[in-house]
């Protein structure tokens, strides 16, 4: 039996490797940390696999589990600074990256992710939730907050995107 686990469990997190991704991408600022954070995560992920109960969606489990070993990791990192910069561009651009687009929007996007990462930690978290369309109800499950809060902050969160994107625009 526990072999089948192990086997469900690597499934998953092949499967799902882009949410972890993305989140080793909004919590790092290089591509060895990004790769630090992403095993880290896949590792606790897999130790966790058996304990899971489908009380949630999958989904719903990974990201809670991605986004706790992500802060757990960072608080012990003794040489992760955030230092308020952007993430390299080679974290940011992957085989994600939409390259079909026009440079114009390419650029745009860069810039929101800016904005994103002058964002507090629990910020960004809610605002790569939210660009994941992950709804608001699962949102609020995953970061242990009611539905009225994710929306309240998400508006919040959105007011402040705009201004630091208004002032990077002129």
């Amino acid at each position: 039996m526990k072999g089948i686990k192990e086997q469900e469990a690597i499934a998953l997190i092949r499967e799902n490797r882009n949410l972890v991704f993305k989140i080793c991408t909004m919590y790092t600022n290089s591509k060895d940390d990004m790769d630090d954070l992403f095993q880290e995560i896949c590792i606790q992920l897999w130790k966790s696999y058996p304990s899971f109960k489908s009380d949630s969606k999958v989904s719903t489990w990974m990201y809670r589990v991605a986004l706790n070993t992500a802060i757990s990791w960072i608080r012990k990192e003794k040489k992760y600074q955030s230092n308020g910069s952007f993430p390299n561009s080679e974290v940011l651009i992957n085989d994600d990256f939409p390259f079909y687009l026009e440079a114009e929007k390419q650029e745009q996007i860069k810039w929101l992710y800016q904005a994103i990462e002058s964002l507090s930690k629990f910020d960004k978290t809610l605002v790569l939730l939210y660009l994941e369309e992950v709804p608001y109800p699962e949102i609020a499950e995953i970061l242990g907050i009611t539905e009225v809060n994710v929306r309240v902050k998400m508006n919040r969160i959105r007011t402040k995107l705009k201004k630091v994107l208004s002032n990077e625009s002129i």
